[in-house]
């Protein structure tokens, strides 16, 4: 959750056609290494010899980035190898009496070995190892993290589902002798196609190991006081069941605009219940985006709201040897 983890890189997403959606991974068959590199057991034979490139602008100088490429190994399945990071800029230091030291960097990086295996035509598995680095300064951090998933799809591949436990691990090099917790979530995503249908819906259930994803928010408190009348009303119990299942939930839509153009549209209730505005409507939670695909290559732009403040782009381009 939120503030209680380390390497948030291990949190953020890499590919444009997820992001516009407004999910951390998608379940959908196909052969689109930048759907695999984020769900394993979605990994084909097809994209042997596939390379995919995101970069993310974030606030100031901060840029997130990857590249991956995908091989076959025989009877072993098929890899997609990739490399990820993140880099927060440039900060100056000063000492503890105000004087200029100097400038340094902030940034984490990922190593991201991919395998997926398909067991029949509709059931595969499939796991990601993330061997990954901080470099705060003078101060090193370093951590090995796993995903593994597994998923369904029907014969028609209208219809496909992803069980998956993310960012399983622990920190080996800490930065001052305190291990803490990686971004552990466990998650079921699924997406579905009416038979002739140009769309494609996308649902996913996030953050299954909590329960509670409510917190006391003191400019929306659950118990409030008129005060001319001095009336007390509180939230009634299945209010708040409702609010806190909804944050659990992330919703999606592709559109199909002609033969290799596709609209992107994801909501995450969650992002728009914590980061929503005290007096106005703002787009936190919403995620939009475009893609083109032809025989050789993809291209995905997603702009994904955040808060008022923070809204990064993302650019992904794939190339198919």
């Amino acid at each position: 959750m939120a503030g209680l983890n380390t390497l948030t890189l291990l949190d953020i997403g890499r590919a444009g056609r997820t992001a516009g959606l407004g999910f951390d991974y998608l379940s959908l068959f196909g052969n689109d290494i930048s759907v695999a590199i984020d769900n394993p057991s979605m990994i084909t034979p097809e994209m042997n010899g596939t390379l995919v490139a995101s970069l993310q602008t974030m606030s100031g100088l901060s840029t997130v980035g990857s590249i991956s490429y995908g091989l076959n190994v025989g009877p072993l399945g098929t890899a997609v190898v990739g490399f990820h990071y993140c880099n927060y800029g440039s900060f100056e230091e000063y000492s503890e009496e105000e004087q200029h030291l100097g400038k340094f960097s902030v940034a984490d990086y990922a190593l991201n070995i991919g395998w997926g295996m398909w067991i029949d035509s509709n059931f595969s598995i499939g796991a990601n190892f993330k061997p990954v680095l901080s470099q705060y300064e003078q101060y090193t951090a370093v951590a090995l993290a796993l995903d593994v998933s597994g998923s369904f799809v029907t014969d028609n591949r209208r219809f496909s589902a992803t069980l998956m436990a993310r960012n399983m691990g622990s920190q080996i090099v800490t930065f001052d002798q305190t291990v803490e917790k990686l971004p552990f979530e466990l998650s079921a995503a699924l997406s579905y196609k009416l038979a002739r249908a140009p769309f494609r819906l996308f649902f996913a259930a996030t953050e299954l190991q909590h329960w509670n994803l409510r917190y006391d928010d003191p400019l929306n408190p659950t118990t409030q006081t008129d005060p001319f009348t001095g009336q007390v009303t509180t939230e009634k119990w299945y209010e708040g069941v409702f609010d806190n299942l909804m944050r659990h939930t992330l919703f999606g839509i592709e559109v199909n605009i002609g033969k290799s153009v596709y609209g992107r549209v994801g909501y995450n209730y969650r992002q728009a219940a914590e980061m929503k505005g005290a007096d106005a409507f703002n787009l936190s939670g919403f995620s939009f985006g475009f893609g083109i695909r032809t025989k050789r290559f993809d291209f995905a732009f997603a702009r994904r709201n955040f808060h008022l403040s923070q809204a990064p782009n993302f650019f992904t381009f794939a190339y198919r040897f």
